[in-house]
């Protein structure tokens, strides 16, 4: 196991403990990169995607409330008016609500919906052979979180993604589900001190995650996909990379036999 000593892409200086995993500044995980500057250029839309990326995925939680206008604008690199303006977009898309008085402000909206209707929609759209290069892809990138993860991560990341099981463990309703899978995912590349990796995973997430991670319809589903988490979180703790890189792998390809399951017979259903 190495020993890395660079700073963070958001969560400050780094140092190292005794088993040279990193000790990062408080503010880490998934969170930061939703609230990193954004490239030059880039405005309004930009802000308005990365937000609402953190609230779909469960970075932002319902019911929390959103830095002031001039912290936004300061973490994102954009003027306050840019901020007010992504605001108002949130709130006409219903993820954001502004509440008045001393303790008020921009909050996040409760959009625990399981979609189930939509989600179906869109696996009738993508073709088996899309889906599983979909899969292919997500792989690459999440047995790569994975592998350096079980090196990098210090105890702030290991307790966001044990948090993030646990999560998923008590979930009830397949919104929520759905909304903590992909939150382990970020939080995994996170942990794994590659900005560039966590972005792509949040892009991944918006763009595909709702088709893998269909949510689960049985009881005995569900404690199949948690006790495969726990699996890549064991080797993650133990440092051991290669083996969370091949239990997060199978994790993948077992969602993905999930979705092609549910995609058969929806294609099944329209036949003649």
């Amino acid at each position: 196991m190495f020993m890395v000593k660079s700073l963070w892409q958001h969560g400050g200086e780094m140092t190292t403990n005794g088993d040279n995993r990193s000790l990062r500044a408080p503010g880490g995980g998934g969170r930061a990169a939703v609230f990193a500057p954004l490239e030059v250029g880039r405005r309004a839309d930009a802000v308005v995607r990365r937000l609402s990326e953190g609230i779909r995925l469960g970075l932002l939680r319902a019911d929390e409330q959103l830095p002031s206008e001039t912290d936004l604008a300061g973490s994102f690199g954009v003027s306050a008016v840019t901020v007010r303006e992504a605001l108002t977009t949130l709130r006409e898309q219903g993820l954001v609500e502004t509440r008045r008085g001393r303790r008020g402000g921009s909050f996040v909206r409760d959009i625990r919906t399981s979609g189930a209707d939509l989600l179906h929609e869109r696996l009738r759209e993508v073709s088996p052979s899309e889906l599983r290069d979909l899969a292919d892809h997500y792989v690459a990138i999440a047995g790569t979180s994975a592998l350096l993860a079980a090196d990098r991560a210090g105890r702030d990341d290991l307790d966001l993604l044990t948090a993030s099981v646990d999560e998923l463990a008590r979930a009830a309703d397949a919104g929520s589900r759905r909304r903590a899978e992909a939150r382990f995912h970020v939080e995994l590349a996170a942990a794994a001190q590659s900005p560039r990796l966590t972005r792509a995973v949040i892009d991944l997430q918006s763009e595909v995650g709702s088709l893998l991670w269909l949510a689960a319809t049985t009881p005995a589903a569900h404690t199949d996909v948690v006790a495969r988490y726990r699996q890549v979180l064991d080797a993650v703790v133990a440092g051991d990379g290669q083996r969370a890189r091949a239990q997060a792998v199978a994790q993948v390809y077992a969602a993905l036999a999930r979705a092609s399951a549910i995609q058969l017979t929806l294609l099944g259903e329209e036949e003649p």
